[in-house]
């Protein structure tokens, strides 16, 4: 293959290991609320998609920085998808006040 191929396929490992990642948190936190244990739900996941990540980037990168370096590009550009998918909706006429009001 050659290496602009290599550089397009880091750029998507990225983003499936951004999408795991994130999406994987979101998931957690939507489980660890109905939980009777949520710290362990926390933890483990975190310990899991940290992994799995951190391996993701070894094997992504070698011994090339740039596609290191197109894999993280790739995982932030995850990081907006499932922040910009997962947002709750906003309802008409209520501001950030009036939703937070209910926190002390």
């Amino acid at each position: 293959m050659n290496d602009p191929l290599l550089l397009l396929l880091a750029a998507v490992a990225g983003i499936a290991l951004g999408l795991l990642f994130y999406g994987g948190l979101w998931w957690t936190i939507r489980k660890s609320m109905a939980s009777p244990r949520p710290a362990l739900w926390i933890l483990v996941s975190l310990l899991v998609r940290m992994g799995i990540t951190l391996a993701g980037f070894y094997v992504v990168a070698g011994t090339h920085w740039e596609r290191l370096v197109l894999c993280l590009l790739g995982f932030m550009a995850a990081r907006a998808g499932v922040t910009w998918a997962t947002r709750l909706p906003v309802e008409p006429g209520v501001g950030a006040k009036q939703k937070a009001s209910h926190a002390p």
